[in-house]
């Protein structure tokens, strides 16, 4: 039930009714008061709540604005720098958010405590104000009214009638306040249903207004959210890949250390304990060591790993120690009461510098290291199998078959690639694929009897048997390199050079697993194959390290980017030329600059005027290219011809640097076989090599070596014989026999040549003398200026490369760049 009406009419009667209407809205007025007395005291309490959430919130974004992801590696990825960046997305958001929080906060003083308290002493305050005034008024005229009518009736008439008028006073003085303080009551009544609520709609309003600015955030946000979630699952799924790598190389360095040991630039290093004499007697002090065989520089840097290496001396702080080795010597057993010791003598030290290694084996390596002897390496190996796989006919065949079957049966098959097959019928379909009796046969000849997932493993697993990935060790650095550039045209550019870089079989293999690749993910919606899960398959598989560390593990991420960038511009990237070749005026420009100043890396290393080509097919192309310059010269030329013969013989076997530049080029330096448009391609003139030292006229502005057509003929047929093996130089000879055969002598040049061979393959170690200076891309090479002398100089198992001895060290050296003594 609601307050019943206080009637104006009842103010004159002021009935016990009336003053029991009264009583129950001053009640209701009372309870109001007390009401919104608490609500005050309830929202300064929320608003000082509000403005410590505000607080901890900006606290907590600053928190997340000032750290920074610390990826592994040198570079990160896309996903990885989205992930990166996502912390101080949360920040501007939550800055944000806080922001309009404050501004509610303010907004919320004003249009909340700020009326009520209004409310509450104007409205409700005037009533009180107006209750103490009636109930004064009560007591006066309830007062006068018992006086007046306690006189007698003996007083006088003009007594009585001043009496009578006074009471009339008082009772039109207490009627009018009656009246005015129930129309105050009744105004407070009415004025709180909308002044008291009013207030706390606003509120509301505000608070709503907050809320409504973070949907607003959150749809401004889903774009990134969205990005964000890809790249978190992108995250996970590399990092359970690269998890179970890092495991298992784990257990190989536990299984055996020394078999995955990483190069080191240093020649020995590792902990000893070096004897450091005191005043009351000697102190063994741990140091780790490092030995340069190049320099004899010994570094001695005290350092102990208990404690997590508290205590131990910072190189920084120059208490390092450097001596140039002056002679080693292994203690005796009974020369001292430690095992494992040897004394070494310094140059610039006097005395002599006793050590105690961790073992015999240890004592023995460092006493290898310091005496001069050939150091012990531990090369890495790689892990995968190196069976008959080879980039011939054979492999393209098989290749070609596993894809026609995988087209044409499977490529809407889901988790195509991903799903390995058993691993005993993979090898028993590779070893039919492989054998020579099938391997003639059609390229669509794989029964149905043998599962998709069978031959997509049979696939990646021959691709892995390969000697070395179809992408080449040497390129696996600039490709990684490339991956991690941060713009992605340059990604591509860098990319797409770089594979117009790899020998030519390499490349087509490459184009042809893309394009099959690019068709596997035009139908990722059935195979759900994307671009990205094939990255994640093929990318250790094509570009996989040669050493097997966990550097190389981390970097796996970007080999995946490599191959996901082949795959969505194959088209481009195989079918057209690199838009920014390297012309040879900015090669001899570069090496120019280069060479004077210090030794040419390997980009700046000469170019070869042919290169050498191992397959028939490229021995039969060069046949053809002779036959069709022989038929169209020799037989105007044949005299000039027949007359330059005898001073083209004994060129053979000098050491002319015109001839020398003619030796393969380094692998990593060059394209190893030319493309269409490539300068080294034979439809450019094959006798310019503007990096190598070629003698020029003064007197003509043709930078070629052979003025005359005859001329030229024989440098092109010297080059070919010298860049090509041994073993076809009886086909050549016939050929020039054929155009020529009134000469002769003309088959003593290739006698003589034989026989040359002969005498240097009877000698496999020999020496040989630098023509140009090197700098060593790899730990595996050796650098060297003009003049260097090596020792057992022999072939190599890398094309176009040497192995040999230097100060004691062994590795390789540019062919191109000796020549024998």
């Amino acid at each position: 039930m609601g307050l019943p009406a206080l009637e104006f009419s009842d103010c004159c009667l002021d009935s016990p009714h009336f003053r029991e209407t009264l009583k129950s809205h001053e009640a209701e007025l009372d309870k109001t008061n007390k009401f919104i007395k608490e609500l005050i005291k309830d929202g300064k309490s929320l608003i000082s709540a509000l403005k410590n959430l505000s607080s901890a919130k900006r606290k907590f974004a600053d928190s997340l604005n000032e750290f920074k992801f610390q990826c592994i590696g040198d570079a990160e990825t896309d996903d990885e720098m989205c992930i990166a960046k996502s912390l101080q997305e949360f920040a501007t958001v939550l800055r944000n958010l806080e922001d309009e929080r404050i501004r509610m906060i303010e907004n919320a003083s004003e249009v909340l405590i700020t009326p009520l308290e209004k409310f509450r002493k104007e409205q409700i305050g005037a009533a009180k104000e107006a209750k103490k005034k009636y109930d004064k008024e009560t007591e006066k005229y309830c007062g006068i009214l018992e006086k007046h009518l306690n006189l007698s009736s003996k007083k006088k008439e003009s007594q009585l009638q001043e009496a009578d008028s006074q009471v009339d006073l008082v009772r039109q003085h207490f009627y009018e306040v009656s009246l005015e303080y129930v129309f105050k009551v009744q105004e407070v009544q009415e004025r709180k249903m909308f002044e008291f609520v009013e207030p706390l709609l606003a509120f509301l309003q505000g608070l709503f207004t907050f809320y409504h600015h973070g949907y607003e955030l959150a749809k401004d946000f889903g774009d990134f959210k969205t990005q964000l979630t890809i790249s978190i699952q992108n995250t996970r799924n590399r990092f359970e890949g690269t998890r179970s790598e890092v495991e298992s190389l784990m257990k190989k360095m536990k299984e055996n250390p020394l078999e995955h040991k990483t190069i080191s630039p240093y020649t020995m290093e590792g902990y000893l304990y070096v004897q450091e004499k005191r005043h009351f007697g000697t102190s063994w002090v741990k140091h780790y060591c490092t030995y340069q065989r190049d320099s004899k520089q010994i570094t001695m840097v005290p350092f102990d790993q208990k404690s997590g290496g508290k205590g131990c001396v910072c190189p920084q702080q120059g208490e390092d120690e450097s001596v140039t080795l002056k002679s080693c010597t292994r203690r005796k057993t009974d020369s001292i009461e430690k095992r494992f010791c040897f004394d070494v003598e310094a140059v610039d030290r006097p005395g002599v510098i006793t050590m105690q290694a961790l073992s015999e084996e240890d004592r023995r390596l460092w006493m290898e290291a310091m005496d001069g002897r050939e150091p012990v390496y531990n090369s890495n190996k790689d892990n995968q199998s190196e069976g008959t796989a080879q980039l011939d006919s054979v492999g393209f065949s098989i290749i070609r078959k596993c894809i026609h079957a995988v087209e044409t049966r499977g490529i809407n098959e889901q988790g195509l690639y991903r799903i390995v097959g058993v691993n005993s019928r993979v090898q028993k379909l590779l070893s039919v694929l492989m054998d020579p009796k099938t391997a003639s046969e059609t390229e669509t000849d794989i029964c149905a009897e043998w599962e998709i997932k069978t031959i997509t493993s049979a696939l990646k697993t021959y691709l892995r048997m390969l000697p070395g990935p179809l992408m080449m060790y040497q390129f696996q650095r600039s490709f990684i390199k490339a991956a991690k550039l941060e713009n992605q045209e340059s990604r591509v550019s860098e990319i797409h050079s770089l594979v117009h870089r790899l020998p030519e079989k390499n490349r087509q293999m490459l184009q042809l697993l893309m394009n099959h690749l690019a068709n596997v993910a035009n139908n990722h919606k059935q195979n759900l194959m994307t671009v990205a899960n094939l990255g994640v398959v093929f990318g250790p598989t094509l570009l996989r390290p040669q050493e097997e560390t966990v550097a190389a593990i981390m970097d796996i991420k970007f080999q995946n980017i490599v191959i996901e960038i082949l795959i969505e511009n194959h088209e481009k990237i195989f079918n057209t030329v690199p838009e920014v070749p390297l012309t040879n005026a900015q090669l001899h420009l570069s090496r120019k600059k280069s060479g004077d100043s210090k030794p040419p890396s390997c980009s700046e290393r000469p170019l070869t005027l042919f290169h050498a080509m191992q397959s028939t097919e490229k021995q039969e192309q060069r046949n053809s290219i002779i036959n069709s310059s022989l038929e169209s010269v020799v037989s105007s030329n044949a005299n000039s011809i027949l007359n330059s013969s005898s001073s083209l013989q004994p060129n053979m076997n000098s050491s002319d640097p015109d001839l020398d530049v003619l030796k393969p080029t380094r692998p990593n330096s060059l394209p190893p076989n030319p493309s269409p448009t490539s300068p080294l391609s034979p439809s450019w003139p094959m006798f310019s090599a503007p990096s190598s030292p070629m003698p020029t006229s003064s007197t003509s502005s043709d930078s070629s070596p052979i003025r005359s057509v005859a001329g030229f003929v024989w440098f092109y047929v010297a080059a070919f014989v010298l860049s090509l093996a041994w073993s076809s130089l009886h086909a050549v000879f016939s050929l020039l026999v054929n155009f020529i055969p009134c000469h002769p002598n003309l088959h003593l040049l290739f006698d003589r040549q034989e026989e040359a061979v002969r005498e240097d393959t009877s000698t496999p170690f020999r020496k040989a003398k630098a023509l140009y200076a090197c700098k060593a891309e790899h730990d595996s090479e050796l650098s060297f200026t003009a003049g260097t002398v090596f020792e057992n100089v022999h072939p190599s198992q890398e094309p176009g490369w040497l192995e040999g001895t230097l100060n004691g060290k062994t590795g390789l050296i540019p062919e191109n760049y000796v020549e024998f003594l």
